[in-house]
């Protein structure tokens, strides 16, 4: 899946609103462009996307069969 069919399927999910997909959305745009990007930005990049990953803390508390789904 590349970052166009990714942000789609976001949009199509009202994903926008989960946190957790923007940052795979990021990541998938960041490896896109990697190739393009010489190794301090690319790092920079990834650490900016690292960080907002942390900010998001244990966004899955209390949502767990949502986001996991049922493991029963």
């Amino acid at each position: 899946m590349n970052s166009e069919q990714l942000g789609r399927y976001i949009h199509e999910t009202n994903g926008i609103s989960k946190p957790w997909l923007l940052v795979q959305l990021r990541l998938k745009k960041l490896q896109e462009q990697r190739d393009e990007m010489t190794q301090e930005a690319y790092m920079a990049a990834l650490e900016d996307i690292h960080q907002d990953l942390m900010r998001l803390g244990e966004w899955w508390v209390g949502q767990e069969k949502e986001v996991f789904g049922d493991a029963g």
